[in-house]
């Protein structure tokens, strides 16, 4: 049927949509006129919302995986003394060696300076020293390699000394044994780690 049959329906139907759509924008224009601070304040939170997202990303990127770490002498000699500090501990710890007390210095040493080396491992190797640019990271290295040089030194004479107290063939002397060996180990680790501290030390200080 054409438009004429469908009469003041059709008309009056479209009559009213049209003012309705009217309205609306009418309605929402009046209300940011009168509250022009809500628009601005939805704005500003989006605008920060986004900011944080993205300096959140930011901040994920750069606490990054350092490859060249792994692969650096550095690198590879702390890896060596998380290595080998770990067995002389737990080779030592699955023993009584409660009964000689000496064996107690050994295992303060070789707990003490693995965890404290495992740590420094892991801000070397996230890049995390980076965002501290206040910390000597090169005076530190070589303060703490040296110094646990010459501690770990007097944890294996000490625990090469105990050795004798255990009764051979027995399965705490072989322990003992294999971490007396890999306490030397230790010690090689960390004084040629303590001479790459001194010459990256030395060098950074000609450069300035």
């Amino acid at each position: 049927k054409d438009d004429t049959e469908a009469g003041p329906f059709y008309g009056s139907s479209m009559a009213l949509k049209k003012p309705a759509s009217v309205c609306y924008t009418a309605a929402s224009l009046k209300r940011m006129e009168e509250n022009p601070e809500t628009c601005a304040v939805d704005g500003t939170n989006r605008t920060s919302k986004r900011s944080s997202v993205e300096n959140g990303g930011l901040t994920h990127s750069t606490l990054a995986y350092d490859k060249s770490f792994v692969c650096s002498l550095p690198g590879v000699l702390m890896f060596g003394e998380t290595v080998c500090g770990l067995l002389v501990w737990t080779l030592l710890g699955g023993t009584e060696y409660l009964h000689v007390p000496a064996l107690g210095w050994v295992m303060f040493v070789s707990v003490i300076c693995w965890v404290l080396t495992v740590c420094l491992f892991l801000l070397y190797l996230t890049t995390a020293h980076t965002k501290i640019p206040q910390v000597p990271w090169a005076i530190l290295g070589l303060c703490f390699n040296s110094s646990a040089a010459v501690l770990y030194l007097t944890a294996a004479v000490i625990n090469a000394a105990s050795v004798t107290h255990a009764t051979r063939g027995r399965y705490y002397y072989i322990s003992w044994m294999a971490s007396t060996v890999f306490a030397f180990l230790v010690v090689f680790f960390y004084a040629a780690n303590a001479y790459v501290s001194y010459r990256s030390w030395r060098s950074k200080s000609d450069d300035s």
